[in-house]
């Protein structure tokens, strides 16, 4: 590897709830570099969870992060001229990265109605453990349960 590892950057907290994990969130869900049309769906997204639970929003999603999280996937890796499906710990900021793209992925694939609330939706429903992003999850789960006799190969 050439040259010096690039650093990481600072991401400054969303004006609403100054919470880092809604401002990543915020960029996940941002396209073009269209920050602020980003922002007006992730709070009217959280405006609806909130009417619709009357719980704090902040709570809902975070417990949607925790369910949608996974805590192992599968890499290949090619040993001796066969590719292997290992499992692997997933490490705290991929987490929370598959996490938040299986949750706007699994949105935008609803039909109907605003990406706000689809995307209340979604995580309403993932906060409840079901939904596409928390079966999404529980198939990277079983995956990496089907392939635990690789495991070994991991260690070198």
């Amino acid at each position: 590897m050439r040259g010096k590892k690039a650093p990481k950057r600072e991401i400054l907290l969303d004006q609403k709830f100054k919470n880092l994990q809604v401002s990543k969130f915020i960029n996940y869900l941002m396209r073009r570099g269209k920050k602020s049309v980003a922002q007006k769906i992730a709070y009217d997204c959280f405006e609806i969870i909130s009417n619709k639970t009357k719980q704090d929003a902040l709570d809902i999603f975070e417990q949607a992060i925790r369910n949608v999280s996974p805590s192992l996937e599968v890499r290949g890796r090619r040993i001796g001229g066969a590719n292997y499906q290992i499992p692997f710990p997933v490490r705290p900021e991929r987490k929370f990265a598959l996490a938040s793209r299986w949750l706007i992925e699994s949105a935008s694939n609803r039909k109907g109605r605003t990406m706000a609330e689809k995307i209340s939706q979604e995580i309403m429903d993932a906060a409840q453990g079901m939904g596409e992003a928390y079966k999404k999850k529980e198939d990277v789960h079983k995956m990496a349960e089907a392939n635990r006799a690789f495991a070994h190969f991991a260690r070198y």
